[in-house]
């Protein structure tokens, strides 16, 4: 097994499976926090957008859902550059 598969599978391990909806809702997050938005204001938009894959969260649970998103961003950020 090479390196990238290697990440590959983590990466999916990691993420897990996700619906299209969820992918969507995933990617309007992303969105808004690549426009420099933080992850309140990301999800809020997210949850307008989708509301049937809304995200509730509160003071317990930002900073998970905020490594979450982090953890995607960056993910995505690789996917992009090995892909081009």
């Amino acid at each position: 097994m090479d390196f990238l598969e290697q990440y590959l599978n983590t990466a999916n391990e990691i993420i897990g499976d996700r619906t299209k909806d969820e992918e969507r809702y995933d990617k309007e997050v992303l969105r808004w926090l690549r426009k420099g938005k933080g992850i309140k204001k990301a999800i809020n938009k997210a949850n307008k957008k989708y509301p049937k894959e809304a995200l509730k969260v509160d003071d317990n649970t930002i900073s998970d859902v905020a490594s979450h998103y982090d953890y995607l961003l960056e993910h995505d950020n690789i996917i992009r550059k090995i892909s081009h």
